[in-house]
């Protein structure tokens, strides 16, 4: 299982992978929660993947099995700036405009959004591990540009599944229901500057296959 970490000026020295990041996107998202999000018949891509975002893969015997992508704060393309900001100023639907109290614009905040672990996993170790080295992707390349901090709109089982990997993530916000699959979602934060303290265990709690799609964002 190895990681790789890319923008899209890089994303062509890694093959098909971002397709392929792209298609698993789907495969959850849309196919098995069934988001009303742009989608065709292969892949799932929104307005967020843009030139502003950074992406953490993980692949195992040359496949992606996972993924992330996360963006600055700062970040704008266009009418959009990052996910928790439109949805406090009224651009996407389906997510409170109550969602956090304060909008963030600063280099040290990075969002992260469309975590997804590949649902054909099914060892809790393995999904554990591709987790650990998903978010440590993102970290890395947001500490890389000066970031502090991470937040995202996520599963609150996600809490459990960081401290697990030796973050210590922290809710900034009230949970509220997506209409679309009925699941809480609930803004959350955490410090980004340290390393991970702990790889998961043999046999360490993490969430099931149904609720890895962790920085989930609804439907637009």
């Amino acid at each position: 299982m190895e990681k790789i970490t890319f923008n899209l000026t890089q994303l062509h020295r890694h093959g098909t992978a971002f397709f392929e990041y792209l298609a698993l996107r789907k495969q959850f998202f849309v196919d098995q929660l069934g988001w009303d999000i742009p989608h065709d018949d292969a892949v799932e891509m929104d307005q967020y993947d843009n030139p502003q975002a950074y992406y953490s893969l993980v692949l195992q015997d040359g496949k992606v099995i996972g993924g992330g992508r996360a963006m600055a704060t700062t970040a704008r393309w266009g009418a959009h700036t990052y996910m928790l900001r439109d949805a406090v100023e009224g651009k996407i639907i389906g997510i409170p405009d109550t969602i956090v109290d304060q909008i963030m614009v600063t280099a040290n905040v990075w969002e992260c959004t469309r975590v997804v672990v590949s649902s054909d996993i099914k060892d809790p170790a393995v999904s554990g591990q591709c987790l650990s080295l998903i978010v440590e992707g993102l970290a890395e390349q947001a500490r890389d540009q000066g970031a502090t901090e991470m937040m995202a709109l996520s599963r609150p089982s996600l809490l459990r599944a960081l401290r697990k990997i030796g973050y210590a993530p922290r809710m900034i916000g009230e949970p509220y229901i997506n209409a679309d699959d009925g699941r809480r979602y609930v803004a959350m934060s955490m410090d980004v500057t340290g390393k991970i303290a702990a790889k998961p265990r043999e046999r360490t709690e993490t969430v099931s296959a149904y609720e890895q799609p962790l920085y989930a964002q609804s439907p637009l």
